[in-house]
């Protein structure tokens, strides 16, 4: 394969590289090696990548280009993705960027990666995370921060900044996702590209390693919202493993992209566009919704009341059920164990210092706290009640809206450590993401723009599985618009 062809791969999305594959254009196995070659010029400066499975890629390849020969590909059979390093994939490392699972090797696939798998995915590696997914910065990482493609001295975001870095540096041409408080929207929107974050249940979390069990849901990352769609078809469904996995059909996700949005109705919550939000993304976002208005759809001033109440709610309920779920991790059964411990408790405790870094700890302690005895009323409980007002904010709006929109994240990519002392700080960057996981909406969040040469992600919420909608809204907007083509001129 020439240079210039191999230039040229890079450049198409997963929908363009599916019918170059279908007419015979190139073969999964030069797709895979082209994108191996990014990946081995470019992550250095990037570390995006926590894993590289270069051999194990290419015999895939191979195997999804015999599949074509025979009449059996699919539209992602033979297309290169990347997983996030929290989804087990048997043989491979599953680290969850912790040197807790730093040597931890998956003995199975978890669902999404079986059903991509199934679909004929090509797996590239396993890409760089907040440790445990915990963070908004992708700065926790025991491996190393990420940085972002549009400025290698910014954040990409977090938890799934290095899914959301290496697509936006063309290193993948899409990769899966986690959402528990925004960990797919927001580094999406700082890196200039479309993430969605499904209903919760849509996506099967058996294999995704558990940060908060009632949060977190699995989505995809791409270009473009019609990538999200091709991947999300194959990702989504019901799983009998999971038991919060809904049992209901799943659409062709692709099929509705087209729909006119005339007569659509836009809720603009008054909450999203005050105080804290940055005046240039505001404007971004505002020209966005302008767009919208030509398009055909009506806009909507509502209320998110309880929308303030959402941060203090998220860090409650996100570390009681991490302290729940991060107990397992203890030196004994697998994961990190310390030196010649002197005896069990010594045991304990010096694995778990060494093994978790200092947010994980951070919010471990925090939640154990929230939900000892004499502080689980006044905590948790009050928290999981604010929750419910939540919902229920959302569900008045929904009578009378059909899609939510507003920014994704009050700033624009921060530089790295610039808010990495000051916790409570970072926690703010999630303001407008966390209250749509807490309700347990699908989300997503597609490129609108720029502030100087650092990405604006415009936010859309809608109601439950309208993950559809969401797609489509998505999809009209960027065929007027060229935001999601826009490559770093760095990983051009």
């Amino acid at each position: 394969m020439n240079p210039s062809t191999s230039a040229a791969l890079h450049e198409q999305t997963i929908a363009q590289l599916s019918a170059g594959l279908a007419a015979g254009q190139f073969s999964s196995e030069e797709l895979t090696c082209a994108f191996l070659q990014r990946i081995g010029r470019d992550n250095p400066q990037l570390n995006a990548f926590i894993t590289v499975t270069a051999e194990s890629a290419l015999a895939q390849a191979r195997a999804a280009d015999e599949r074509r020969r025979q009449g059996q590909a699919g539209l992602l059979t033979g297309i290169p993705i990347a997983y996030k390093d929290i989804f087990c994939t048997q043989g491979v490392r599953t680290s969850c960027g912790s040197r807790m699972l730093d040597r931890f090797i998956a003995p199975y696939n978890a669902t999404v990666v079986e059903r991509l798998n199934a679909a004929g995915a090509v797996m590239l590696g396993k890409t760089n995370m907040d440790e445990f997914a915990m963070g908004s910065s992708n700065e926790t990482s025991f491996y190393g921060s990420v940085h972002n493609p549009w400025d290698l001295n910014a954040v990409p975001g977090g938890s799934s900044g290095g899914s959301a870095a290496a697509v936006a540096a063309r290193l993948t041409p899409g990769a899966t996702g986690t959402d528990t408080g925004g960990s797919i929207r927001q580094p999406a929107a700082l890196c200039g590209i479309t993430g969605i974050k499904p209903t919760y249940g849509r996506v099967s979390r058996w294999g995704m390693i558990a940060y908060a069990s009632s949060l977190d849901q699995g989505g995809p990352m791409a270009r473009t919202a019609e990538d999200c769609a091709l991947l999300l078809a194959a990702m989504a469904g019901f799983d009998p493993r999971d038991s919060t996995c809904v049992d209901r059909p799943v659409p062709d996700y692709a099929a509705g992209l087209n729909q006119p949005l005339a007569g659509l109705k836009i809720g603009l919550p008054k909450e999203y566009f005050g105080e804290g939000l940055d005046s240039a993304v505001a404007a971004a976002v505002e020209t966005a919704i302008a767009e919208y208005r030509k398009l055909g759809a009506e806009t909507i001033e509502i209320s998110l009341p309880n929308s303030q109440l959402a941060i203090p709610a998220y860090y409650v309920v996100a570390p009681a059920e991490c302290s729940s779920n991060l107990a397992r991790f203890d030196g004994v059964r697998y994961g990190h164990r310390c030196e010649n411990p002197q005896n069990l408790l010594d045991l304990y405790i010096r694995s778990r210092a060494e093994g978790f870094g200092a947010e994980v700890q951070r919010r471990i302690l925090v939640g154990t706290f929230a939900l000892s005895a004499g502080y689980y009323d006044a905590y948790y409980l009050k928290a999981q009640q604010i929750r419910r007002l939540i919902s229920d904010d959302f569900r008045r709006a929904f009578d009378q809206v059909d899609v939510i929109a507003g920014p994704t994240s009050p700033t624009v990519a921060f530089n790295l450590g610039e808010k990495v002392d000051d916790p409570i700080t970072m926690y703010l960057s999630d303001i407008y993401t966390i209250a749509v996981n807490l309700a347990g909406l699908p989300g997503l969040s597609l490129p609108a723009g720029f502030v100087g040469q650092r990405p604006v992600g415009l936010q859309l919420i809608g109601n439950y599985f309208a993950e559809e909608r969401l797609l489509n809204v998505a999809h009209r907007y960027q065929q007027v618009t060229d935001w999601h083509n826009r490559i770093p001129t760095a990983f051009a």
